[in-house]
């Protein structure tokens, strides 16, 4: 299912210098003939603000945004109000909120009090209080006299209720770069991993053919709703006890309010216990009717304990709702159970209210905070209300009825009892290793709010990014969490019909406060029989408010940080992403949701990836060896305090708060990161520089070795070179050596020369020995070179003398003594000291 092509719309432009002015004067803060007409420009279709097809609608110039007295230009896109103050065009992140983010919106006056003299000059302010889903309360001025206000209220609600819903800037912006992988792929995977068969990975081939319907020794997956005709709102795979069989789920399901049976939504792979969700019983008025298949059902749950030969677990039935709530349902058909018809079972009622009464509290908590903090939507500091009586004047009651009213809102009472029924809960399947299953009435609100805040706190895994995303997409999106209906966005399907709340008043007064007036004037805000009459319920922020609560009493252990939930937060409310459109997965599938839109989750992993670790929404002291278990909360510990960075960050937007603190452990946390990469180099240098001397060291004592071997052969020849000039020497010959090599000897009286070089012998064992020899000539001309009777012509001098036959016969034995002192081994121990 794609997306229809959108068509253009005309850009309407409205300026204050060609409207007629009905009267002149100024306001208490903004005196408007202050106000340069020339400095509006309408050129604001290439601001760097604009996300991507967000294109500008209207433009209307001159606005002044009451809660903080700027004035400025107010533009209206296909996805948001943008409010940019004059002059600078900076964009002012109160005065700017999503379109689909607007709860509700008035138009108000405020009659400006003017002394008898100048009566006519105070026109009444025209005001228009736009009232956020995000805890804010804004309130837009115009110039009086003008139809400013009117044509801004029609742009909104045209752009709020589109004439098709494909004009949503959802649909209009597309998938882009954040495309959204099959979410049923990521289902199976995390129903693998809780059954211990990580090792597969789910697939579309698996989805289309039915292959994945894998089971372990205790629990199996099933493919009964692959069509969504057991149960609607529940996923198209579901994790049930394996000896139960198909037909008997379909038969437990009759039982059940809206067909939503008890199913398997986590298991503890040690001890095998369970948490199991499911709607309530239909036990009717007489809470009489029972069913054999839930109850075998729900008693397959109690599977045998681990290490305790025939002992079965127990079963505890948490009812999230009030006792009384639960007993005025049997008149329509529901009800509770009864413990004597479940084996091994205890009903536990944790009286969590529904989403009526969550609605009112935090729309109280709301009017709390704009009117204590440090600005309200009326423009007026919480200091200076009343004439300074609120926070001086040494008016202490006054002091304590700010902060009764803080109590009397309800929100963190209700925080505190959805805390204490999940501890509760923890505590059952770690301590004792029992099975838990939780229900309220339908089975999609408190039930959900239960079930995954159990799992964030027994798993480890859910408290990281990937876990988060796998805890949220199957407890809340493939559950049937109604979204749609819960945040108030308009149901793609046509079957929520969500219009938001407008009231119009021409004669009213703006009250000092959004606190109900006793006397004068009554406050513009719609009724509460009015407001009460949808389905919009904060559950899903409360849930997110509760997990604020845990990261504080745990700071160590998540993965993800404050900020990632509170911009996990505006990217809902904001309807920004397909995600969390339409009440169920198969509602989604119809649409084609995951085709059509653009994918929170990779969007927020977009964020993060570029800065890694040091990214706000990574938590920079997250210690996961630490908490690697179950984290089981004290009930001392249990006592809520306002989230400060989603409750305060609008009322108190200056005030200290813990993101200052995260900024600067992050900032710190960075620093130290780069100073580890500092250090690791320096350590790599310095284990190449020590390798590198070690190297040198090596071949020092190498050339030491080889200096010490050449010294010692070296003193060899010289005491071999002695030995032969004496064995020489003994024959009558007298030997000379020089340093070149060369050698002279003396015979009788005339000295006669012969040059020879001492070669390098190499030994059998290829070890060198310098030696040095001499090489004789041949008899005859050795007989002619050293005769002393030869003349220098070459002729003997006596020829018939004899002679050279008796130097002959001393040289041939001069030679033979020769060659045999060669071959002997001469030892250093033959040779003594000189």
């Amino acid at each position: 299912m794609t997306a229809p092509l959108n068509s253009p719309r005309r850009l309407r432009s409205l300026r204050y210098s060609s409207d007629k002015m009905e009267g002149t004067g100024s306001w208490d803060v903004i005196e408007w003939s202050k106000l340069d007409p020339a400095s509006w420009s309408s050129s604001f279709s290439n601001l760097d603000c604009l996300l991507e097809s967000e294109r500008i609608t209207f433009e209307c110039c001159g606005v002044i945004l009451i809660n903080t007295h700027e004035a400025g230009t107010l533009l209206l896109t296909n996805f948001r109000i943008l409010f940019l103050t004059e002059g600078t065009r900076k964009l002012a992140p109160l005065g700017t909120i999503p379109l689909v983010a607007i709860e509700k919106f008035s138009k108000m006056v405020q009659k400006v009090q003017s002394n008898r003299h100048h009566s006519n000059k105070n026109p009444p302010k025209r005001l228009l209080q736009v009232t956020g889903k995000d805890m804010r309360i804004i309130v837009y001025g115009f110039r009086p006299g003008t139809k400013q206000r009117r044509d801004v209220v029609d742009a909104i609600l045209k752009c709020n209720n589109p004439e098709r819903v494909w004009d949503l800037y959802v649909f209009t912006c597309g998938p882009s770069k954040f495309g959204n992988k099959n979410p049923k792929e990521r289902l199976l995977n995390e129903y693998f991993r809780l059954l211990g068969k990580s090792s597969s990975k789910a697939s579309m081939n698996m989805i289309e053919d039915g292959s994945f319907t894998l089971s372990n020794d205790f629990w199996r997956i099933t493919d009964l709703n692959s069509n969504y005709d057991l149960c609607q709102t529940y996923p198209f795979a579901l994790m049930v006890p394996k000896s139960i069989s198909d037909e008997e789920l379909i038969q437990a399901s009759t039982f059940r309010a809206r067909c939503r049976l008890p199913v398997i939504s986590w298991c503890h792979s040690g001890s095998g216990a369970v948490i199991a969700r499911s709607s309530q019983p239909l036990v009717g008025l007489m809470m009489n009717m029972r069913s054999n298949f839930d109850e075998k059902l729900v008693a397959s749950f109690c599977t045998q304990l681990a290490g305790h030969k025939g002992a079965q677990r127990k079963l505890y039935i948490a009812d999230a709702r009030p006792r009384k709530n639960a007993l005025a349902n049997g008149a329509m058909g529901g009800g509770s159970e009864s413990s004597s018809n479940y084996l091994q079972s205890e009903i536990v009622f944790f009286g969590i209210d529904n989403i009526h009464a969550m609605r009112e509290s935090f729309s109280r908590l709301r009017d709390y905070l704009d009117m204590h903090g440090t600005t309200s939507s009326d423009g007026t500091s919480s200091f200076l209300r009343h004439g300074g009586w609120t926070w001086s004047g040494g008016n202490l009651s006054s002091m304590s009825a700010s902060v009764s009213l803080l109590g009397e809102s309800g929100w963190l009472s209700h925080i505190q009892t959805i805390l204490a029924g999940v501890a509760w809960i923890a505590a059952r399947v770690a301590m004792e290793s029992a099975s838990v299953l939780v229900h309220c009435s339908d089975g999609w609100d408190r039930t959900t709010q239960l079930v995954s805040l159990a799992c964030l706190l027994l798993d480890p895994y859910y408290r990281t990014f990937a876990g988060f995303q796998a805890l949220v997409e199957k407890d809340w999106l493939a559950f049937g969490h109604p979204f749609s209906d819960r945040i108030g966005i308009t149901n793609v399907c046509g079957s929520g019909n969500f219009e938001l709340p407008i009231q119009s008043s021409s004669a009213r007064s703006y009250p000092s406060s959004p606190v109900p007036q006793t006397s004068g004037s009554s406050a513009a805000q719609p009724s509460s029989s009015s407001h009460g009459l949808n389905n919009y319920s904060p559950i899903f922020l409360q849930w997110v408010d509760c997990i604020s609560q845990l990261m504080r009493m745990y700071p160590c252990a998540f993965e993800f940080s404050p900020t990632f939930l509170v911009d996990l937060m505006d990217c809902l409310l904001s309807c920004r992403f397909g995600n969390f459109l339409c009440n169920s997965e198969k509602e989604r599938q119809e649409c084609g949701i995951s085709e059509a839109c653009g994918c929170l989750w990779a969007y927020l992993t977009d964020l993060r990836s570029c800065s890694g670790t040091s990214h706000s929404h990574c938590n920079p002291i997250y210690d996961p060896s630490r908490y690697d278990g179950p984290l089981l909360p004290p009930a001392a510990a249990l006592a809520p305090t306002l989230w400060p960075q989603f409750h305060l960050r609008w009322a108190c937007p200056v005030e200290p708060n813990a993101a200052e603190t995260e900024a600067q452990c992050r900032s710190m946390n960075v620093k130290y990161s780069e100073m580890k990469k500092e250090k690791e180099e320096a350590e790599r240098k310095v284990d190449a520089l020590s390798s590198t001397v070690e190297s040198l060291r090596e071949e020092l004592l190498n050339e030491r070795n080889i200096s010490r071997a050449a010294k010692e052969t070296a003193k060899r020849a010289i005491q071999e070179r002695a030995v032969v000039s004496r064995a020489v020497q003994s024959l009558g010959c007298k030997v000379n050596f020089t340093k070149s090599g060369d050698c002279t000897v003396e015979v009788g009286d005339g000295p006669q020369k012969c040059s020879q070089s001492i070669t390098q012998k190499q030994s059998e064992d290829s070890k060198t020995d310098d030696s040095e020899s001499i090489s004789s000539v041949s008899e005859q001309k050795g007989c002619e070179t050293f005769c002393p009777l030869r003349a220098r012509e070459g002729t003997c001098r006596w020829p018939d003398a004899g002679c050279c036959a008796q130097i002959g016969s001393q040289l041939v034995g001069l030679k033979a003594n020769f060659e045999a002192f060669d071959k002997l081994s001469i030892y250093d121990s033959y040779f003594t000291a000189e």
